[in-house]
């Protein structure tokens, strides 16, 4: 808490100011529009982004992270609330909040609890898979708001003021910052200057609404906006507790990963350690605050983050004043804002979720590991048939079915000795040779009840190839650790090779293994003897 503070030295300032002023002025924008895109208010959005940024940065672990609204954050409060409630009525509001609530206990619980490993077991391809699919979900549902219609029956001065927006905006995405560079501008401000297209788009396109009275034409604007600060309020819906107990799960497990995926990409830059437990809790401090202010979920956002880190960020003091910038700015009249067309709030989300369209995960898993590839378009393919809520109970299913489906079948090898070596490869990769009456074994993985049944019948299916065999080595250099259910079929094994006549040996056993076998009843049992080595072994045994 706070140790960021206690080490802060003078030369990091000036680049805490410039990134905290850039990252308030992509906020405007960006909140607003992912405000809309959980189905409140766009001032929810910039409440979202200032109690919680700066509870994080008192209790986060990370020294760029941003947290505030995000995009898949947003749709999920969407998704979820919008069965419960009508989007903008008042319930939902208290909805949202007592969600970001809930969600913010989880993660203190977890953070308590210290269960911060939990988020190594939703693998990457599985959340690229989550990742594309909302952001097709996003993109889709902002079609209708840009073009001020449905796609068949488009509002014509909507529809040019939004897909206008969205030429520019890709435009700016694609070329602007090398441009700016060509022209004698650094890559890093260049890019930091592209970052903010689309607080200049939003801008001007404010202003061309209210000089040629677009609103009275049609084209949506955002309407009041209230100026000041949110007040402190815990407004709860007594009847529907239950009701979001498992949406505030699922959020707070995904506000999790998100965030974590973010902040550890900008701390491999920066060469820093991140605690997920310290994660947990100044992310869960995060959703309370904003629960607190009556705005919905909130996490690390990967765009606003890399931001920060470009503009030159040292420390969380970054956030602290890009959450003071928009105080500033919710206390300064706020009308302007009310003109603010939801065509081009639309075209920024289309822009910004296009962003999450990353394609080399699926192209490195296809070539490297079929498995990952089709559990990631399962994933994608879950959220898009099946609904939000129930992609992120898919993908955590294909996660831990792959982990499982993949530990249950170890890779056992056949050894043999490298001649002119005290080596043993497997000999279908190295060749090396084999002696008459000895079998070695390699179990390439720890023994537990989900794969005892593949090792046993391995080794059923080499004691019938090898019918002269005297005595069985398995050689554990690999095995971490053995549970009971395993401690249990290799003393069956013991029994089963002793009235085959068949010695069972144990070879290069890790310490940790080995002091956990000398509490049971195994070692005393054993038809054989426990060897440092794979050549102890083959010494001993070898047999004229």
């Amino acid at each position: 808490m706070l140790g960021w503070l206690r080490q802060y030295r003078r030369a990091w300032l000036p680049g805490d100011i410039g990134a905290g002023l850039v990252v308030a002025l992509m906020t405007v924008p960006q909140g607003m529009a992912y405000a809309l895109v959980a189905g409140l208010p766009p001032v929810a959005g910039l409440y979202a982004s200032i109690a919680p940024a700066l509870l994080y940065a008192l209790f986060g672990s990370s020294m760029t992270q941003s947290v505030g609204p995000a995009a898949i954050t947003s749709l999920m409060t969407a998704a979820l609330l919008t069965p419960l409630a009508a989007p903008g009525s008042g319930l939902y509001g208290v909805l949202a909040a007592q969600l970001a609530l809930m969600a913010g206990a989880v993660l203190l619980l977890c953070g308590a609890l210290r269960v911060g490993f939990l988020a190594n077991f939703f693998s990457r391809p599985v959340m690229n898979g989550f990742t594309l699919a909302v952001a097709l979900v996003i993109a889709h549902g902002q079609l209708a708001p840009m073009l001020g219609g449905a796609l068949a029956h488009p509002h014509p001065p909507s529809a040019a003021l939004g897909v206008g927006a969205l030429v520019l905006l890709l435009l700016a995405k694609r070329y602007l910052a090398a441009l700016l560079v060509r022209a004698g501008l650094a890559p890093g401000p260049a890019q930091i200057c592209a970052r903010l297209v689309p607080m200049l788009l939003v801008l001007g396109a404010t202003a061309l609404v209210a000089l040629a009275h677009l609103d009275a034409a049609g084209v949506r604007v955002t309407g009041v906006v209230p100026g000041g600060l949110p007040g402190l309020n815990l407004a709860t819906s007594r009847a529907h507790w239950g009701a979001l107990a498992q949406p505030a799960l699922l959020v707070g497990f995904m506000i999790f990963l998100m965030s974590m995926s973010a902040a550890q990409t900008l701390a491999l830059k920066r060469q820093e350690k991140l605690h997920s437990n310290a994660e947990l809790i100044g992310l869960g401090a995060a959703n309370v605050a904003s629960a607190l202010c009556g705005a919905f979920p909130v996490t690390g956002s990967m765009s606003r983050s890399a931001v920060n880190f470009a503009a030159g960020a040292h420390s969380p003091l970054a956030s602290v004043i890009s959450a003071l910038v928009l105080m500033a700015a919710l206390l300064a009249p706020t009308g302007w804002l009310a003109l603010l067309p939801l065509p081009v709030l639309a075209a920024t989300i289309i822009v910004a979720v296009l962003g999450m369209l990353e394609l080399s995960t699926l192209r490195t898993a296809w070539r490297y590991d079929r498995g990952d590839a089709l559990a990631l378009l399962a994933t994608a393919a879950g959220v898009l048939v099946l609904g939000v809520e129930a992609g992120v109970v898919v993908g955590v299913a294909l996660s831990m079915g792959t982990l499982i489906w993949r530990a249950s079948r170890p890779n056992i090898a056949v050894l043999g000795r490298i001649a002119g070596t005290e080596h043993f490869r497997d000999i279908e990769r190295h060749g090396g040779y084999t002696m008459p009456g000895l079998l070695m074994l390699r179990i390439d993985a720890n023994l537990f009840f989900g794969n005892v049944e593949a090792v046993n019948t391995r080794i059923e299916d080499e004691l019938a190839a090898h019918p002269q065999l005297r005595d069985l080595v398995l050689v554990m250099t690999a095995v971490s650790s053995i549970d009971t259910s395993a401690l249990f079929a290799l003393g069956e094994l013991n029994d089963m090779l002793r009235q085959r006549g068949v010695g069972l040996h144990l070879a290069e056993v890790k310490g940790p293994v080995l002091d956990r076998l000398k509490n049971s009843a195994l070692p005393a049992a054993l038809n054989g003897q426990v060897y440092l080595s794979a050549l102890k072994a083959c010494e001993a045994l070898a047999r004229p």
